[in-house]
C-alpha cells in the first residue's frame, strides 16, 4: 500500500519558513504510518518508562542553562530520574511568574513558536509558551488521535485523504484553536470551515456555521466538546418537528441531504437528528462529560465518542485505543508521575506538606492520582501539578494486547466539593445524577453553602422546556445518594439531605454569557465555573434571573 504526504513550509511566529515536514495520512492499512503514530501502544512498561527516562534527561540538559531551570532547580542539574525527584519540589502556575506573563523570552529554556491561553483561577489567564518542537509533537499528537478514533482493530484505519474534519473547539490562542489551525493546514484532511474563516467567529457562531456549512459539503470527522454534541442533539430532537425544509432549497447538496434525513426519521417513525443528515465516521471529544453522555451521543449522532485528554499546560497526553475504553499515556509527551489520593488529600488539610509521587510502574488499579508533569522539546514546566485526579482503571487491555495502564479523567482536584468529611463530590458525580434523573437543562453551577450553621450542597440550574413537574431537590438527592457512597453515608447516617435546588428562568445563561461578551470578557470567562462559584457570579445569575426565578427547598 502507498500513502501520500503533504509537504509545505511551516512558518515560525516570526513569519520566516523554518522547515519542510511532511504528515502522511492513513488511506486503509498501512503499517508505516500506524507504527509511527500508534506503535507506543505496543510498549510494555519498562520501555515506556525507558522512552521517558531518556526525553527527561534530554530535557533536563536544556532547562538547567536557562534562568527559569536555574531558579526551579538550582545550579545542579540531576543525573537520574530518582535524583531529579527527590531535589526538585512540586510546583504551580504561580512558580513560573513573572517570566510566563507578559513572557519573558530570554528566561525560558528555547525561543516560543507560539504562545496558547487558558483560563486560571479566579478568572485569570495562563499563557503557555509552545516551542516549535513542540508544538510539531502535539500535531502528532492529533494524527495518533484522528487515526485511532476512525479505527476498530490493530493496525487498520478507515481515515482517507480528504476526509472532511468539522472543528468546533475554541479559536486561537487556546491550545484546540492553535492544533486545529495547524491540522487543516497541516493534514491532508478538508476543514468543512478553513482556519482564516472561523478564526474571527465567537465560539457559538462558529459552531451554528460550522453545522449549517456541513449540511452543503457533509462532514466525516467531527472535533467538539462533548457536551457541544449534547447540547446539538437535544436542540435537534426539539427543533425538527417545526424544521422547514424550504429555507434550505437553495443548494442543491443541503436539499438532498435534508431530504435524505427525513425520508430516514419517517421509516423509523421519529423526529430528525443528527445522525440523519451527518452519517460521520469518527466523533472525537473530551471534557468530564464524555463517558456520562456516552449512549445519548450514540442515540443522537450514532457513534460514540472517542475520547482523549488533553490540557494546555501539557498537550494531548492520552488517547483511548480502538476498544474505545480507558485512555493510554502518550510516553513522548511529557514526563508522568502521580500523586496518590491519600498523599493529595494530606496536602490539601497541610498546605506545607509536600505529597510524594510514584511513577506509572507502581499506580494500582481503582486508585485516583493527581497528575505531575514535566515537559519536553524546551517547553518550562517542571514537576508541575495539573490539578487533574484521574482514576487508574486497569493495569492493561487484554482484548486489545495493550499491556500499558488504563486511566478516566475523574475531576479537577481543586472543583471537589468537601462535605463534612463524608464525602468530596466532583463535577462528574453530579452531571451523572442529573443524566440519570432525566432533566433537561441548559446549563448549571453547584457549591457548598452554610445553612444555619451546616454545609450544604446548592445547585442552580436552568431547564431547558419539556420537563415534567417534579421534586428536582428530592430526584436529584436520590440520584446522588446512588451516585456517591459517600453522599450515601452522609444523608443516612446524620439523618440530612444536604441538596437544595434553585431554579433559574430559561435565558439566564445565555443571557450571562451575552453579558460578558459585551464587556470584552475573554471566552473561557463567559462561562460561570460550575463548581464553587464565588459570591459574585451567583449573585449576578440570580439577578439575572429576576422576579421569574423558582426557589425550590
Amino acid at each position: 500500500m502507498t500513502g501520500q504526504a503533504l509537504e509545505l513550509n511551516v512558518f515560525s511566529n516570526k513569519g520566516s519558513p523554518v522547515q519542510n515536514i511532511k504528515y502522511p495520512v492513513v488511506k486503509s492499512e498501512y503499517d508505516r504510518v500506524w507504527c509511527k503514530y500508534c506503535g507506543f501502544l505496543d510498549l510494555d512498561l519498562p520501555q515506556f518508562m525507558s522512552i521517558q527516562e531518556s526525553l527527561l534527561l534530554q530535557q533536563l540538559e536544556k532547562v538547567a542553562g536557562c534562568p527559569l531551570g536555574r531558579r526551579l532547580i538550582g545550579n545542579r542539574t540531576p543525573a537520574s530520574v530518582d535524583e531529579y525527584r527527590h531535589l526538585v519540589p512540586l510546583t504551580t502556575y504561580e512558580d513560573y511568574l513573572p517570566e510566563l506573563d507578559p513572557g519573558d523570552e530570554p528566561s525560558l529554556p528555547e525561543e516560543p513558536h507560539v504562545w496558547a491561553s487558558t483560563s486560571g483561577a479566579a478568572g485569570g489567564c495562563r499563557r503557555v509558551p509552545y516551542t516549535l518542537e513542540a508544538y510539531h509533537r502535539s500535531l502528532e499528537n492529533l494524527m495518533s488521535v484522528f487515526i485511532l478514533a476512525c479505527s476498530r482493530q490493530r493496525g487498520q484505519s478507515s481515515l482517507v485523504e480528504g476526509d472532511r474534519v468539522l472543528y468546533n473547539v475554541a479559536p486561537a490562542p487556546y491550545l484546540s484553536g492553535i492544533l486545529a489551525s495547524g491540522a487543516s493546514q497541516l493534514f491532508n484532511l478538508r476543514p468543512v470551515i478553513s482556519p482564516d474563516e472561523h478564526d474571527g467567529m465567537d465560539f457559538r457562531e462558529k459552531i451554528t456555521r460550522g453545522f449549517e456549512m456541513s449540511l452543503r459539503t457533509g462532514v466525516d470527522i467531527i472535533v467538539a466538546m462533548t457536551s457541544v454534541l449534547v447540547k446539538t442533539g437535544n436542540e435537534f430532537n426539539q427543533m425538527s418537528r417545526k424544521s422547514n425544509v424550504s429555507r434550505h432549497l437553495m443548494h442543491p447538496g443541503e436539499l438532498m441531504r435534508v431530504l435524505r434525513a427525513f425520508l430516514r426519521s419517517r421509516l423509523e417513525n421519529r423526529s430528525v437528528l443528527p445522525k440523519d443528515l451527518w452519517p460521520v465516521k469518527a466523533l472525537i471529544g473530551w471534557g468530564i462529560d464524555t463517558s456520562v453522555y456516552r449512549d445519548l451521543v450514540y442515540k443522537y449522532w450514532g457513534a460514540y465518542p472517542y475520547e482523549f485528554h488533553a490540557c494546555t499546560e501539557a498537550g494531548i497526553i492520552a488517547v483511548q485505543s480502538w476498544t474505545r475504553r480507558g485512555m493510554i499515556f502518550i510516553p513522548n509527551s511529557n514526563f508522568f508521575e502521580f500523586i496518590p489520593e491519600t498523599e493529595w488529600l494530606k496536602n490539601r488539610y497541610d498546605i506545607f506538606y509536600e505529597p510524594r509521587t510514584v511513577l506509572l510502574p507502581d499506580v494500582k488499579p481503582g486508585e485516583r492520582y493527581e497528575l505531575v508533569i514535566t515537559s519536553f522539546y524546551g517547553m518550562p514546566f517542571i514537576r508541575y501539578r495539573l490539578g487533574h485526579l484521574v482514576r487508574i482503571t486497569a493495569l492493561e487491555d487484554k482484548e486489545a494486547g495493550i499491556h500499558l495502564p488504563q486511566m478516566v479523567f475523574e475531576a479537577r482536584a481543586d472543583d471537589l466539593i468537601d462535605i463534612a468529611g463524608f464525602t468530596r463530590v466532583s463535577e462528574k458525580t453530579v452531571m451523572q445524577s442529573i443524566a440519570n434523573s432525566s432533566i433537561n437543562y441548559e446549563d448549571w453551577i453547584i457549591r457548598k453553602e452554610i445553612r444555619e450553621g451546616k454545609p450544604a450542597l446548592h445547585l442552580y440550574i436552568e431547564l431547558d422546556g419539556g420537563n415534567r413537574k417534579v421534586d428536582l431537590a428530592s430526584v436529584l438527592h436520590g440520584e446522588l445518594m446512588k451516585a456517591d457512597p459517600g453522599y450515601y453515608d452522609l444523608a443516612v447516617m446524620m439523618e440530612v439531605r444536604p441538596l437544595e435546588v434553585t431554579v433559574l428562568r430559561q435565558g439566564t445563561f445565555k443571557d450571562y454569557y451575552r453579558e460578558k461578551q459585551e464587556n470584552g470578557s475573554e471566552l473561557a470567562q463567559r462561562r460561570p465555573p460550575r463548581m464553587n462559584a464565588p459570591d459574585n457570579v451567583v449573585e449576578e445569575l440570580l439577578s439575572l434571573g429576576g422576579k421569574r426565578m423558582v426557589s425550590v427547598a
